[in-house]
């Protein structure tokens, strides 16, 4: 017989007692909290880890999101203003588009993996001849990277990456966040790994990491590689003393701060940890969970370092009152479809076209997963959402 928890968390104590303990340590003794070189080691150890050449650390993922929409109009590398993005996602991922003047295409979810529909993309890409696609791994769980980056070679599309969920998720070996020309990062207080907020965006590409570094701070010049500096200073005629106040673009003010960055290095010792659990636990819910319904399809060669676990069935309110009566938390399928969100309705009117997210709006949740829930917790929770099916 199984013993009902007193409660089941979304998240547990992400940031520890030890770690806050560190913290308070490193506060005694350090002179400065805003970015610094602190934030600059966390950079440059979250690259190695994830194994990109540049990192910059910001104040949100949706800054991060933010920045690379951003990044991409200030290097003048969009040959229009569309931009395709998932239907399930999240308001972020699609509303720096919108608040630039872009014009965001939803692409219908995938049945397998919550990503985006290979066959829809494919006609949509081959209709609008769009500038970007904005892939989202939806709780950790790998898009058809294989198949999405042979459509948008074939058609010259810039491939971004919000990996916001999918921390540690390997397609073919591969960690996510290394397919796009950028890839987002968040470090909120509930993720893989936390700075209590914050966001990173990684990339390979020289010119865009140093027009991110300038985004991220202003538009301003100091916080450039040297050899831009250089060129700048001799392309606009700028002194020294006057390069302290120069801003080369309309920027921003998305730094976050040493102390986070201090937190995250903490963090990251641990994170592979971290990761290997909610592998496992997403393991232990597909070998417990019987919904004949729909279940997510794990790929073999894909490691799924799962954000929480997906639940779609039209009984969908019986399961969130029955979870909800057991003291086990759950949260609507992310967004559900972006299409149906007041925001979208509201600027473009409603979208028909878009059948599999709608059942995810209509018929998702997700429930807890994260490294603390024992295996006692997920048969728990797979026992009440099978009564309820």
């Amino acid at each position: 017989m199984l013993l009902k928890p007193k409660k089941i968390s979304l998240i547990n104590d992400t940031i520890s007692k030890k770690d806050i303990n560190e913290v308070i340590k490193w506060l005694r003794k350090n002179e400065q909290l805003t970015k610094g070189k602190l934030t600059m080691e966390f950079e440059n150890v979250w690259s190695e880890w994830l194994g990109r050449k540049y990192s910059i650390f910001v104040n949100s993922g949706s800054s991060a999101n933010l920045l690379m929409i951003y990044a991409l109009i200030q290097a003048k590398k969009l040959k229009n203003k569309k931009i395709i993005v998932p239907a399930v996602s999240w308001v972020t991922t699609v509303s720096p588009i919108i608040q630039f003047g872009l014009e965001p295409i939803l692409c219908d979810a995938d049945n397998e993996t919550l990503g985006v529909n290979i066959t829809h993309l494919k006609t949509l890409i081959e209709k609008h001849s769009p500038s970007v696609l904005v892939l989202v791994h939806v709780l950790g769980i790998p898009n058809k990277m294989n198949e999405i980056l042979k459509l948008c070679e074939e058609h010259n599309v810039i491939v971004l990456e919000d990996s916001c969920e999918s921390v540690g998720s390997t397609y073919n070996g591969v960690k996510t966040g290394n397919f796009g020309l950028m890839s987002s990062f968040s470090t909120y207080y509930g993720h893989h790994f936390s700075t209590i907020e914050g966001g990173i965006i990684s990339t390979n590409d020289n010119e865009i990491y140093n027009i991110l570094l300038s985004l991220r701070s202003h538009g301003w010049d100091r916080d450039l590689q040297s050899e831009v500096k250089k060129q700048l200073r001799e392309e606009y005629d700028i002194d020294e003393f006057k390069s302290l106040y120069t801003f080369y673009y309309p920027g921003f003010n998305l730094r976050s701060t040493d102390l986070q960055a201090k937190i995250g290095l903490i963090q990251l010792e641990r994170l592979n940890n971290v990761i290997e659990k909610r592998f496992e636990n997403f393991q232990l819910f597909d070998k417990y969970i019987k919904n004949n319904y729909w279940k997510i399809q794990p790929v073999d060669n894909n490691k799924i370092s799962n954000f929480a676990y997906p639940i779609i069935h039209p009984n969908i309110k019986t399961i969130i009152q029955n979870l909800h009566q057991n003291n086990i938390f759950c949260r609507p399928l992310i967004c559900g479809s972006i299409g149906r969100q007041p925001f979208y309705t509201n600027l473009y009117g409603g979208q028909n076209n878009l059948d599999f997210a709608d059942i995810v709006h209509d018929f998702g949740i997700y429930v807890p997963n994260h490294p603390e829930l024992t295996e006692h917790d997920i048969k728990y929770i797979s026992k009440i959402i099978n009564q309820s099916t």
